[in-house]
């Protein structure tokens, strides 16, 4: 442990300079306008990066042994890493986030697969999952999860890592994020051909399947506020800025879904009628939605066509734009009364080069097609399963997107 503690410390001290800058309040004040709908300029951000391949910095080399402290140190690696790469508009916090020692937040989806590797160090491979849901049985054999809590567990983690980072920054444990998005769950269930098929052919089975990982995710949120796991000062939601003054503020101290962001989603409805989506997405999923003070909704999925759906959701601030949008039109569609969530394509790093002026090209249209629709904007660069080993691309993506934000 004192190894541990030896290796912990220096590093500490490095975060805590870096969170004392008065940038840090700066990038969080332009989160928070940007999110409260009052447009500054596009916020940019870098989320789901291939640390497999960054691991071999010798910046991100780990030398603790005890495992847990082993996680510590792997995150403030990660922050140190981001900081001196590539900062984006990130926002270093004074404080050290600790896991809690849950389970049973899966939302009664447990996947039975075979995965297939390129890289076995690479946490994104593919997946052959195994059908279980073909009969209306099969539905209702969806078990509720029971979510725990080791707060022993916790109360030993957390009396350790006070007694490593006293003097230097305070220690307090995160909350957990929830992930709304039923229809991805869906998707690793029942064969997703066969899925989208039974929008025609089984409507009522496809129906009861929803309502089934809906209503089972809505007690995952209850027992998560039963025990105190929800957070409203998280900085991130799913991968953007989190920072906002539109939340509801926590009653007694309790933090509750109305205090706090969630995200959703149906990325398996790429190819689905606005009708069916609207029909099988947004109106069976609004009790769940309706939960939150504020949602983000949308990933992969193209939603440049169907605002006037997601409208429904009274709650959502943020919308995904994603490489297979429409610019102008999702610009022209939200016209100020959300968040346009750009997501540049990462396959322009991931290719083995730097495709610099697509790039430039692809951010620059949605800056431009914001500002004529005073609509709050923000470029978050995500799914980088890979850059071939060209670590260097990070740092040049930072560099071209801050240039094109801050002109």
């Amino acid at each position: 442990m004192k190894k541990d503690h030896a290796i912990l410390k220096p590093l500490a001290e490095e975060l805590a300079r870096i969170a004392a800058l008065p940038v840090q309040k700066e990038k969080r004040a332009l989160w928070t306008r940007n999110n409260d709908l009052e447009p500054t300029r596009p916020l940019v951000y870098i989320d789901q990066l291939p640390w497999h391949e960054i691991a071999a910095s010798p910046e991100m080399k780990l030398g603790c042994e005890d495992p847990f402290l082993r996680v510590v140190e792997q995150r403030i690696r990660e922050t140190l890493y981001r900081w001196k790469h590539f900062p984006c508009d990130m926002v270093v916090e004074e404080r050290i986030d600790l896991p809690h020692a849950v389970t049973g937040v899966d939302y009664g989806t447990h996947v039975k697969e075979e995965g297939l590797y390129t890289d076995k160090e690479n946490d994104i491979y593919s997946h052959d999952y195994q059908e279980q849901l073909n009969t209306p049985e099969d539905v209702e054999n969806l078990k509720f999860d029971s979510v725990t809590v080791d707060r022993a567990l916790d109360a030993e983690r957390l009396a350790e890592c006070e007694r490593i980072f006293e003097g230097i920054l305070p220690v307090r444990f995160e909350g957990v994020q929830i992930h709304a998005g039923v229809w991805d769950r869906i998707a690793q269930l029942r064969e997703p051909e066969t899925m989208l098929l039974d929008l025609i052919d089984r409507p009522e089975f496809t129906e009861q399947i929803v309502i089934r990982l809906r209503d089972i995710t809505m007690d995952t949120v209850r027992q998560c506020e039963q025990l105190g796991l929800l957070d409203n000062q998280l900085q991130y939601v799913h991968c953007t800025g989190a920072y906002t003054n539109d939340l509801p503020r926590p009653e007694g101290g309790k933090v509750l879904a109305k205090n706090v962001w969630a995200f959703g989603m149906s990325q398996i409805f790429n190819s689905v009628s606005k009708d069916m989506h609207e029909a099988f997405d947004i109106d069976l999923l609004m009790p769940l939605y309706d939960m939150f003070g504020l949602m983000y909704y949308g990933c992969c999925e193209p939603l440049h066509n169907k605002i006037d759906i997601v409208r429904k959701i009274r709650n959502v601030r943020k919308v995904s734009m994603s490489p297979w949008a429409d610019i102008d039109r999702g610009a022209e569609s939200i016209s100020g009364d959300f968040v346009f969530s750009l997501k540049p394509r990462p396959s322009l790093i991931g290719n083995g080069t730097f495709e610099e002026e697509p790039i430039r090209q692809q951010m620059q249209q949605a800056k431009d097609a914001c500002a004529r629709y005073k609509t709050p904007c923000e470029f978050i660069l995500k799914d980088v399963s890979t850059v071939q080993g060209r670590l260097d691309f990070l740092d040049k993506w930072n560099r071209v997107a801050m240039e094109i934000a801050q002109s």
